[in-house]
């Protein structure tokens, strides 16, 4: 999106209005909750925090966006408690989730959302129309392939603004095939495949670190508070922005690519949280498996392929391939080594990639030797989309 200074001002204040309703909200439950006291009610928050709030002197600039903005907003503090409550009793899926904590104007993601309910439209033009914002020039990643339900506005680190879009698709299905592969991940190679292919790691913040040493220099040499120390916070983000973007995109091809071209895939389930504590940290964040992961799986439910995750305890890299002896653990600088069973020599990735694959329950070279009581498809999870800041999600 690229909203004029007027549109921008008025963003700004959506977005503000929208942090401090989340706030008060946090505050009235958190305030409930030491006086032992019962959680106020969706209904009571909207009353006192948005409707009786505008007629006061203190919140009257509330009015000055679209309700329905607040009201999202209040639904998102509803969510965030909702998960925690979750995840306190281990019934939610994923990382344990803390209490929800205070939004500040100085975080790197402002966002807010609009229903059908606010009458936002797309103009013949192309634009995006905004209630008590307008109509903002918009350059369109794809077609929107329906109607959409509601709209998410957002702007990065980097002062950029993006227009995010949940749209009820049906389930897509590939083509079958026969194929199946393990991966191995790695930092020299980005993958290995059990095929013998090596994908490079295009270390996209290893080669962007000339330009971020300069910028973050001379941020560094900006007095606080000043407008040129802004504008040099603002290069550091969009060197970083373009790094990210390019890791994202690089993600997105790679794994699209091996979803359409094997029916099954396997992979380690890697500590990536105690790589990052090593002297690998910068190279492990560089790499970003821990996404790529994430995009084989919500492609492999989409798209009615299979992805397995092993163990991370899985002696990949200690097994022979051909005849599963256990040679024991190998240096890092140790990339090829000799079998002392059957003396077959091994290129230690591509070992580990065909390991993989038969740790998965993936041994053969075709779909047919899962069998029918073999491994079951990736877990549905939400729909993603190049070009946007975070994943779009479907309805």
């Amino acid at each position: 999106m690229y909203p004029d200074t007027v549109q921008r001002a008025a963003l700004a204040r959506a977005f503000g209005c929208a942090r401090v309703v989340f706030n008060d909200a946090v505050r009235a439950r958190e305030d409930a909750r030491a006086a032992g006291e019962a959680f106020p009610r969706a209904g009571e928050l909207s009353k006192a925090l948005i409707t009786d709030a505008k007629r006061s002197a203190e919140r009257s600039w509330l009015g000055e966006v679209s309700a329905v903005v607040l009201q999202q907003s209040l639904r998102d503090v509803e969510n965030a408690y909702r998960n925690f409550f979750a995840s306190l009793k281990g019934t939610r899926k994923g990382p344990k989730l803390g209490r929800p904590r205070f939004k500040s104007r100085r975080d790197t993601r402002q966002s807010i959302r609009f229903t059908a309910n606010a009458r936002w439209s797309i103009t013949d033009r192309g634009q995006l129309n905004l209630p008590k914002i307008g109509a903002v020039k918009v350059k369109w990643s794809r077609t929107l392939p329906a109607t959409p339900a509601t709209v998410t506005v957002i702007k990065d680190a980097a002062g950029r603004y993006f227009a995010s879009f949940v749209i009820d698709t049906d389930p897509a299905r590939m083509p079958d095939t026969d194929q199946v592969i393990g991966i191995d991940l790695g930092l020299t190679h980005f993958a290995i495949l059990s095929t013998g292919e090596k994908i490079e790691s295009p270390r996209f913040l290893r080669r962007a670190e000339k330009k971020l040493k300069k910028a973050q220099r001379d941020l560094s040499r900006k007095k606080m508070g000043s407008k040129n120390r802004e504008k040099a916070r603002m290069k550091v983000a969009r060197a970083h922005a373009k790094a990210t973007d390019a890791r994202h995109e690089f993600h997105h091809q790679l794994s699209t690519r091996l979803i359409r071209e094997n029916q099954a895939i396997g992979v380690e389930d890697l500590a990536v949280k105690a790589l990052a504590r090593t002297k690998m940290a910068k190279s492990v964040h560089d790499a970003g498996w821990s996404k790529f992961i994430n995009m084989l799986e919500y492609k492999a439910a989409r798209y009615g392929r299979i992805l397995v995750r092993i163990g991370r305890f899985e002696p990949t890299s200690q097994t022979c391939s051909v005849c599963g002896h256990r040679d024991g653990p190998k240096p890092l600088d140790v990339r090829e080594w000799t079998c002392t069973a059957c003396g077959t020599v091994h290129d230690r990735d591509i070992n580990a990639a065909k390991n993989v694959k038969k740790a998965a329950g993936l041994g053969g070279d075709s779909l047919r030797s899962i069998g029918k009581t073999g491994p079951s498809p990736a877990p549905c999870e939400e729909t993603g989309s190049r070009g946007f800041p975070t994943e779009p999600r479907a309805a």
